[in-house]
C-alpha cells in the first residue's frame, strides 16, 4: 500500500505561484495540490485542486513576478480567496486522502520543493493554522528525481526526456505545474520500482 511505500507519508504535489522569491516578504498568488493515488502497486496522478489567492495584507507582489507568471490580479474571473480559506480547504482534502491510505502525515512533493514548503510554512504560521498535514521540513523533490532519471533538472527537459507532454504556454500556472510535476513523480517512481 501507499502508506508502506513512503513510511506512512502521503505524497502530495504542491505548486505555488508567488509575488517574488522571499517567503517572508512576498505574497502567495496561486496554490494547487495534486493528489497521488495508487492502484495495484502503481502510482497514479490523482485530482488537482487549486485556488487563486488574494495577496496577504502587507506582503509584496513584485511586477517582475507578475510579468513572469502572467497573473492579472485584477482579472474579473480570477475569483481569488483569502489565503486561510484556501489552506483550510486544501488541508481538508489532504486529510481525507491521508485517512483513505492510512497515512500519518503528508509529505510535500514539488519541483524545487523547498521553495514551495518555505512559502507554505510561512502561510501556515501567519494564518495561525495549528495542524498542518505536511511534514514541516522533509520533502520529495522532482529536481533530484529528474537528475536521477534523466540527467536533467529543468521540468520541461525532464518531461521531454520522459515523453511527458509539456506546454510552455501553460507553465507557471499552479494547477498546470502541479499536474505535470505529479506526472514526473509517478513516472520516475513507477519506472524505478519495475
Amino acid at each position: 500500500m501507499l502508506k508502506n511505500r513512503f513510511r506512512k507519508y502521503l505524497p502530495v504535489v504542491v505548486d505555488l505561484e508567488t509575488g517574488g522569491f522571499d517567503s517572508k516578504e512576498n505574497a502567495i498568488l496561486e496554490i494547487a495540490i495534486t493528489l497521488i493515488e495508487e492502484s495495484e502497486n502503481t502510482l497514479l496522478v490523482g485530482e488537482t485542486h487549486r485556488f487563486h489567492i488574494e495577496p496577504y495584507e502587507g506582503l509584496v507582489v513584485e511586477d517582475e513576478s507578475l510579468e513572469f507568471t502572467k497573473i492579472n490580479l485584477n482579472h474579473p474571473l480570477r475569483n481569488a480567496v483569502p489565503e486561510s480559506h484556501a489552506l483550510q480547504e486544501l488541508f481538508t482534502i489532504i486529510n481525507k486522502a491521508k485517512a483513505k491510505y492510512e497515512c500519518s502525515r503528508a509529505i510535500l512533493v514539488g519541483h524545487n520543493a523547498h521553495f514551495d514548503l518555505a512559502f507554505l510554512n510561512e502561510a501556515i504560521a501567519r494564518n495561525n493554522i495549528k495542524r498542518s498535514p505536511f511534514h514541516p521540513f522533509s520533502v520529495l523533490d522532482t529536481v533530484s528525481l529528474g537528475v536521477l532519471a534523466t540527467n536533467q533538472t529543468v521540468l520541461a527537459r525532464i518531461c521531454d526526456s520522459l515523453s511527458i507532454d509539456y506546454d510552455s504556454k501553460e507553465a507557471h500556472s499552479a494547477a498546470y505545474d502541479s499536474d505535470v510535476t505529479a506526472k514526473v513523480f509517478c513516472r520516475v517512481l513507477n519506472d524505478y520500482s519495475s
